[in-house]
């Protein structure tokens, strides 16, 4: 089985000089990127099973990056940080992060909570388990096609409602902002609250027509909207 490959976004050489070291004594492919661009582009060609992403970068806020990043699809990601203020800590595990270590660290512990971040999201077996065999999912996300299957019927989704939907199931159950969501798809300062409402309208009306006894979007009134949690087995 192949390495899990670990994106390091840091700045700082010796910062992540030493994270590459551990990860990689650990058995982890780490993978160094000193921008937020230089993350993105890495992102877009290879295969991350995770990101320990530092919010003080030199090209853009890592908490604009987080989103971003975001936005391309589900990845677990560990937020490092000089800033040990509770505020940040704050900000970041509700933007979604799955942990948060402040500097200065134990690279073990850092390491250490790596595996323990890919554990919960199923990205590393135990030495003792047997290849897992996949298993059919009521949502089917194809990114190359940017196609949606809901119940293996395949939806007719507008570009916005393909990013919505991708974007809500990225979390099941995790509440996104309408402004989360109008920064993380439309991209677009003039667009405004009601563009989301619309296209959640839009697409609950799709989903529906598959599963007309299950409301699979939640609306948090005033707040924002969140997948279901938990989809049904079978409709």
């Amino acid at each position: 089985m192949s390495q899990p490959r670990i994106l390091i976004v840091e700045d700082e050489p010796g910062i992540a000089d030493t994270i590459r070291y551990v990860l990689a004594s650990e058995g982890f492919e780490p993978v160094l990127c000193g921008t937020g661009a230089a993350a993105l582009a890495e992102l877009a060609t290879g295969n991350i099973a995770l990101a320990v992403l530092d919010v003080g970068l030199p090209d853009i806020n890592g908490f604009e990056l987080f989103r971003k990043i975001q936005a391309l699809g589900e990845l677990p990601v560990i937020f490092l940080t000089a800033r040990s203020e509770e505020i940040d800590r704050v900000v970041g595990l509700e933007l979604g992060a799955d942990d948060y270590i402040a500097k200065p660290f134990s690279p073990r512990e850092l390491a250490a909570r790596v595996r323990g971040v890919l554990r919960r999201v199923g990205k590393v077996r135990t030495t003792q388990s047997e290849p897992a065999t996949p298993e059919a999912t009521p949502l089917e996300i194809d990114e190359e096609r940017r196609r949606i299957r809901y119940y293996g019927q395949a939806l007719d989704l507008s570009r916005y409602e393909f990013g919505l939907l991708r974007t809500l199931a990225s979390r099941p159950g995790r509440v996104f902002s309408r402004d989360e969501l109008l920064g993380l798809i439309w991209h677009d300062a003039e667009s405004i609250d009601r563009t989301v409402d619309t296209h959640v309208k839009t697409l609950r009306a799709k989903l529906g027509a598959v599963t007309p006894d299950f409301d699979a979007i939640v609306t948090h009134r005033g707040i924002g909207y969140a997948l279901a949690e938990q989809l049904p087995a079978k409709r």
